[in-house]
């Protein structure tokens, strides 16, 4: 909800642009570009321009400039009805003045690096010019003026305005034009937001609307009474700001109104976000200019809910006794995160922790940027984002790592694709799409080997479970076909499988108390009680599902929290709807963390369930407790399993037992590795043979020279039952000369066995011979 004040000029002010959080440059029709001031009210003539100059674009020079930082920005560019763009200093010098378009340049735009500037003319012509000024290219010629232009979030494309349509041009030569009637009337605005790539477009139509980054449509308001001039993206992208005659409006990014404003202004020409996010100022017909705090925010967890009054007051309220305390700020609030009993605020300057035990003693300690654009929280530590980094810190506010990675751009990051648990922080590169970095949250270094987590296709959101144990951290994610994969973090040597749990997946979240998923799915709420299951028994996944009807929740829902069993979901109309789920898969995994088995099948007798029972059927097998595994799967009628649970347990050595439990979970290749380095070389290649893996099988027995003739036995009986002929030339090579004698073959195999029992009972006495020693 914005708070307003209106300043005043004398003419029509046509464009506005921030240099700090807290001063204003201004242009308009008298030839003046003026400074405000926010913090003394004052304002100042910066340059008065010649009589035929009239302003109608300002955009400030990118502050951040890789590794050369600038703290605030030191020029700009100014566009003019007499078809030039000026190069302007902070102090009002005009460095330069350009010839660039016949008629008036209608908007001028500096790249996300500052390396490139685009320009837009009454003349239809799409221009870049380097950074001194110099043309580039002409990158489109059209009939009609074109109204706005901007950038895409990579610096590689450009979106601009031609009548009706919109058009999204590659710089690349060759590359494909992406064109689409996006309104009835002409389009006067355009604005794409680099951190949620989605576009906002304004049209005579006096309607607003939001398109992704296809030119799909995503959200398409309702006609205003008068043509809506002026449209931005908040910074972050979660809010964007809506201008029309004697009308400002707030809007979340999903396009849903958080608050109408009719101050007396005129049309709004000009829409233009502070650094931090935090206020907006417009450029008025009537020759104001009108700023806007966002005020009114609100945070909740549990049984607390945050509130920020004004721009440096918040109001925590607890609902079980309606108790309420004021915290008082310093400076002005700019971010702040509800979770895990913690309250992290970040100010212009500072960053304020509070335990919800606690309102009155805030951990404060100052920051290094000051805009802090994300907060992220885990049961441990919390993460923030700013133009320099990414820091983690205790919730002491003692600074624990920076992770930092070549090309990183974390002014593009945000709660989708940045994953924080209480060892690992996850982050999807935004230079390549399809791959996710993961750091060691202790010391900011790469995890494991430093392998990348790559998948074959773009990601779109990412989520690290948050309970358990380090080797066993999942991340979960979502890709660009909306499929919902699982994957272990844990990269070390073998590649990790990348298992699909879903499809048509549009939003995640992971439970902060165990490691349940929820999703929502196409037209159904997905809960994945134990994902685990797909390493563990890929058949019984859906029997550990829950799921619902989600129609009630609209179109384009959005998971926003998932507390304990509580999951609350925002719908495309901007409510808020709260799911309970069933309490007892927690409780159950619960139990099963600190092993007590007893207590999970007492459970499950309980509740009876067959979800209850599938869930303890694989988290048995996953912690190797066969016994449990044998009570769950006879529960849900798995009597095959049951059966072969049984063969298991009558193994006479410890690795046999432990390769079948592999094969039990479809891990092959261990099982045979484990066999192997046990020195049961036959019992490896039995399992082969029995999976009827005849090279493998052939090509053990060749290279350990032993049971050459087991193998080619055994594959004769095979091709006998089947009545087909020996067609695979190896096996032909040594079966040439070869005698099959049962007799002779089934006596080697029994000693074999006996050979195991002998070696697991020697190994079990000198172990007792040790302890007693």
């Amino acid at each position: 909800m914005p708070s307003l004040d209106t300043q005043f000029c004398q003419e029509l002010v046509s464009c506005v642009g921030w240099t700090t959080a807290e001063e204003l440059y201004s242009c308009s029709d008298d030839h003046q570009i003026v400074k405000w001031n926010l913090l003394t009210s004052e304002t100042s003539q910066i340059v008065k321009l010649p009589d035929d100059i009239y302003p109608i674009d300002l955009h400030w020079f990118p502050k951040s400039l890789g590794i050369k930082k600038q703290t605030q920005a030191e020029s700009f560019v100014l566009t003019s009805s007499d078809g030039k763009f000026h190069l302007i200093s902070k102090l009002g010098r005009v460095e330069k003045s350009v010839e660039a378009h016949c008629g008036a340049v209608l908007a001028g735009r500096w790249n996300y690096e500052g390396t490139a500037l685009v320009t837009a003319g009454e003349d239809g012509q799409i221009k870049i010019w380097s950074k001194t000024g110099m043309l580039r290219s002409t990158l489109a010629q059209q009939g009609t003026p074109v109204y706005s232009v901007v950038w895409g979030p990579d610096s590689e494309k450009v979106l601009y305005t031609a009548g009706k349509q919109l058009i999204i041009k590659p710089l690349q030569p060759n590359a494909k034009v992406l064109q689409w009637k996006a309104h009835d009337g002409i389009i006067l605005k355009v604005d794409w937001n680099s951190v949620n790539d989605l576009i906002l477009s304004a049209g005579e139509d006096c309607k607003y609307k939001v398109w992704d980054s296809y030119g799909r449509p995503l959200y398409n308001s309702q006609p205003h009474e008068h043509p809506i001039t002026s449209v931005a993206w908040a910074p972050d992208g979660e809010l964007f700001a809506v201008g029309s005659f004697h009308t400002l409006r707030l809007c979340d990014k999903t396009g849903w109104s958080y608050a109408l404003e009719k101050p007396n202004t005129g049309s709004i020409f000009n829409i233009a976000w502070s650094i931090d996010g935090t206020q907006i100022a417009g450029a008025c017909g009537n020759g104001h200019v009108v700023f806007a705090h966002v005020v009114e925010q609100r945070w909740e967890w549990k049984n607390f809910q945050v509130t920020l009054t004004k721009r440096r007051t918040m109001q925590v309220r607890n609902v079980l006794n309606d108790a309420v305390d004021l915290l008082e700020f310093r400076d002005r609030v700019i971010k702040a995160s509800l979770n895990y009993a913690h309250l992290v605020v970040s100010t212009s300057l500072q960053c304020y922790v509070f335990s919800t035990k606690n309102w009155n003693t805030p951990l404060i300690f100052d920051l290094k940027e000051g805009t802090v654009s994300l907060i992220l929280q885990a049961e441990r530590h919390f993460l923030l984002v700013d133009g320099g980094g990414i820091y983690l810190y205790s919730y002491e506010g003692r600074f624990i790592s920076s992770p930092k990675f070549p090309g990183m751009r974390t002014d593009i990051l945000n709660a989708q694709t940045v994953s924080l648990s209480n060892d690992t922080i996850a982050i999807k590169d935004k230079a390549d799409e399809k791959i996710i970095f993961l750091f060691e949250a202790s010391t900011g270094k790469p995890l494991g080997d430093g392998k990348l987590l790559s998948h074959k296709n773009e990601i779109l959101e990412i989520a690290l479970d948050q309970k358990g144990l380090t080797n066993d951290r999942k991340i979960a994610f979502i890709d660009k076909n909306r499929d919902l994969y699982i994957t272990s973090v844990k990269r070390f040597g073998k590649e990790e499988q990348i298992i699909k749990l879903g499809t048509m997946v549009h939003t995640l979240a992971w439970s902060d108390t165990c490691n349940i998923l929820c999703g929502l799915q196409d037209t159904r709420f997905t809960v994945w009680y134990y994902p685990n299951t797909v390493y563990v028994d890929r058949d019984i996944l859906p029997k550990t599902l829950y799921e619902r009807d989600a129609s009630e929740f609209s179109k384009n829902p959005h998971i926003v929290s998932f507390v304990g069993n509580q999951v609350t979901i925002r719908r495309a109309d901007g409510s808020l709807i709260h799911i309970s789920i069933s309490p007892y898969p927690g409780i159950l995994h619960e139990y099963v963390s600190s092993s007590k088995w007893e207590d999970g099948v007492r459970l499950c007798r309980f509740v009876k369930e067959q979800t209850m029972w599938a869930c303890l059927a694989a988290m048995a097998v996953a912690n190797r407790d066969m016994t449990t595994a044998e009570i769950a799967y006879a529960a849900i009628g798995e009597i095959d399993k049951v059966q072969y649970i049984n063969s298991i347990k009558d193994l006479p050595s410890k690795e046999s037992k432990m390769a079948h439990i592999l094969m039990f979970s479809g891990n092959i290749q261990e099982a045979e590795m484990v066999l192997l380095q046990a020195g049961l070389v036959y019992q490896a290649i039995q399992i082969n043979i029995n999976l009827y893996n005849w090279e493998r099988a052939l090509e053990l027995a060749v290279k350990y020279k032993t049971h050459v003739d087991t193998v080619l036995a055994y594959r004769q009986k095979f091709l006998e039952t089947f009545g087909k002929q020996e067609t695979n030339k190896r096996y032909l090579q040594y079966a040439e000369g070869l005698q099959i004698d049962w007799e002779k073959i089934k006596a080697k195999i029994e000693m074999e066995i006996t050979k195991e029992r002998e070696q697991s009972s020697s190994s079990q006495s000198s172990k007792h011979i040790g302890l007693k020693h």
